[in-house]
């Protein structure tokens, strides 16, 4: 069956920061006098807090440990401007996203707390890019949780083997995805993880509005 649908992962696929996540991190956490804590640190208790209305969650646990009266939510507010402020595009994705729903339905699929991950989309001004869009925040589970690519393909009206999934990382996006039913197009970057064998196809971020529309119309 050839694809009727195209749901893409958000962070370093469709927009990247333009400064190190690690440094703005550290920057934010020294600005509410919090304990430091490494991106990995940061990473681990992201992925334990893929739900919620903000980041403070997230905060709350790398305090835990940390004699400190910091405040978690101070600090989510902070790292979430710090993020919205350095969130930029990939060259010619809102164009990419606008010329592929001329023939496909385009969702967007992202993991992470709910005012962080609007904020990002109001940065970029995609409020309205897309046919639907889905953040795990207000979700029971985030990706990988097939829950999470249920909810994206309900709400563009699909099946899982209508729809193509865009994304980078291999646990959350390329695991996820194909344990959903969905064709995956996994986007490789310098930064980014190796090419994983389960995907159907591989795009280089640099390539990926050139090449994209032909790699999801070859897919079946």
């Amino acid at each position: 069956m050839p694809p009727s649908a195209v749901v893409f992962d958000l962070d370093y696929t469709l927009a990247v920061p333009s400064r190190d996540r690690a440094t703005l991190l550290s920057e934010s956490l020294a600005a509410v006098d919090a304990p430091q804590a490494s991106r990995s640190e940061y990473l681990d208790a992201h992925r334990r807090n893929l739900t919620g209305e903000s980041r403070a969650p997230i905060f709350a646990e790398l305090f835990a440990d940390r004699a400190t009266d910091a405040d978690p939510t101070a600090a989510a507010d902070a790292y979430r401007a710090a993020i919205a402020d350095a969130i930029e595009p990939v060259d010619g994705a809102a164009e990419l996203v606008a010329d592929l729903r001329e023939e496909y339905r385009v969702g967007l699929l992202t993991n992470g707390p709910v005012r962080a991950q609007h904020d990002k989309l109001e940065t970029l001004g995609w409020t309205d890019l897309f046919d639907a869009t889905v953040v795990t925040g207000e979700l029971p589970a985030g990706k990988p949780d097939e829950r999470a690519f249920r909810a994206a393909l309900n709400a563009l009206g699909v099946s899982a083997e209508e729809a193509v999934y865009v994304g980078d990382e291999i646990d959350a996006d390329v695991r996820g995805a194909t344990e959903a039913g969905l064709a995956v197009v996994q986007v490789i970057s310098q930064e980014g993880p190796a090419p994983d064998e389960r995907a159907d196809a591989h795009v280089d971020r640099a390539e990926l509005v050139d090449r994209l529309p032909a790699v999801v119309a070859r897919l079946n």
